[in-house]
């Protein structure tokens, strides 16, 4: 859990509104600024726009643009920032996991191993092992 004095920020993006509102409340419930997205052109202009999140979670595939697009877009603009970059995915093909890997995804979370307070906690021990 993160201290009052460095407050986690999470950037979340999910076309599944109702996902992406689930989350956001979580991180935010464990004390997390966070900022959702229901599209990766939203999560690059909020970046472009001087959010900086300590990680991005993002949803692997997702219509119009995919996780994919957004990890080969945030390399490309120089958007990371040093956040950890957390793929969500239901995809458990090892191949679609190695490319996103590959692409520069720091980890990857398949949703339906965990719950999702169990993936803030993740999360946050991502950040803190970063921090550490």
């Amino acid at each position: 859990m993160p201290d009052n004095n460095q407050k986690l920020s999470v950037l979340l993006v999910d076309d599944d509104k109702f996902l992406a509102d689930m989350y956001a409340m979580k991180f935010t419930a464990s004390g997390c600024d966070v900022h959702a997205c229901l599209s990766v052109a939203d999560a690059l202009q909020t970046l472009r726009d001087g959010f900086k999140p300590d990680a991005i979670v993002f949803d692997l595939l997702m219509p119009d643009h995919d996780g994919f697009f957004l990890l080969q877009s945030l390399a490309t603009e120089n958007l990371r920032r040093g956040a950890l970059l957390i793929g969500l995915t239901n995809e458990s093909d090892e191949t679609i996991q190695a490319k996103a890997k590959e692409l520069g995804a720091d980890r990857l979370i398949v949703k339906a191993s965990m719950i999702p307070s169990e993936v803030v906690n993740t999360v946050e021990g991502e950040i803190a092992r970063k921090r550490a």
